[in-house]
């Protein structure tokens, strides 16, 4: 069988399993390349791609219900009461490991995370996940802007879905984070719970990557816990390590806040380049 013969069946075989079904045809087809490259074959190779994925997104996604979740936020939006579209934002989020976790400290989260630059005109949404549906606790100006990237195909198409029923204007795309970041440049960029995950790929990819962003400010969040739900004093330290080894390679001011379940760094980069542009899509 030919080198493109292999990758081509190698691909096809990854996404036959329904958790990789919608991820990033980009992503997929680089990893298996990887493994054929170790000298993987057959089983070996698939098991290898399966297990790099599952690493990087799949362990926290469960089970999406997307028509029904984006039938619910209309619903709620067309009823004119924001209270109703935070419980329902609130109730999605809690299908998803990440934004679950998140749920308690939602206001007092974004609202530090943007201090100071509040109302904020844009956003830059990295390795998304539900994050988006937190819109109702941001302190987002009228009319901003909002761009989400994910590795799921499903999920991007329910975000882009749901950003107007939210109140902004923006889109949401597939993107590899890396193989660099596609995107215009924000006032804010997140980054929650990334660095872990991607550095399972690649151990360098940090400083890189907060090099990469293109946005003022970049927030930059790491978990405290285990996905057990267990707050590990072991993880924070390792992680404020990891982000101290980061910073070192990097020329600008980061600032630590912590909270109950995340250790979030605010990296300012309002000197680095040009102003957020909220009219590029």
């Amino acid at each position: 069988m030919s080198e493109a013969c292999a990758l081509q069946s190698l691909v096809e075989h990854v996404r036959a399993a329904a958790p990789y079904r919608h991820v990033d045809t980009g992503l997929v087809e680089r990893l298996a390349r990887e493994a054929l490259a170790m000298g993987l074959s057959g089983k070996d190779a698939l098991k290898q791609t399966r297990r790099r994925l599952h690493q990087v997104a799949t362990v926290y996604q469960a089970r999406p219900q997307y028509p029904q979740w984006l039938e619910r936020l209309r619903a709620a939006r067309q009823s004119g009461d924001p209270a109703l579209l935070r419980e329902a934002c609130r109730t999605i989020m809690g299908a998803h490991q990440s934004s679950r976790e998140r749920l308690p400290i939602l206001e007092r989260f974004y609202s530090e995370i943007m201090q100071g630059l509040a109302p904020v005109r844009s956003v830059l949404d990295l390795a998304c996940g539900l994050g988006p549906l937190a819109v109702p606790w941001m302190p987002l100006a009228t009319g901003a802007h909002y761009w989400a990237r994910d590795i799921f195909t499903d999920l991007t198409d329910f975000v882009g879905a749901a950003l107007p029923l939210l109140g902004v204007q923006g889109d949401a795309a597939t993107a590899d984070l890396l193989q660099g970041v596609s995107a215009p440049r924000a006032q804010v960029a997140l980054l929650l719970k990334t660095i872990p995950c991607l550095e399972q790929l690649d151990r360098n990819v940090g400083p890189w990557l907060l090099r990469q962003v293109p946005a003022e400010r970049v927030v930059v969040t790491f978990p405290t816990s285990s996905l057990g739900g267990r707050r590990d004093r072991g993880m924070i330290s390792n992680y404020r390590a990891r982000m101290e080894q980061i910073c070192a390679e990097l020329p600008w001011p980061v600032r630590e806040v912590v909270f109950a379940s995340e250790l979030a760094y605010l990296v300012d980069k309002r000197d680095d380049g040009p102003k957020e542009d909220v009219h590029a899509l």
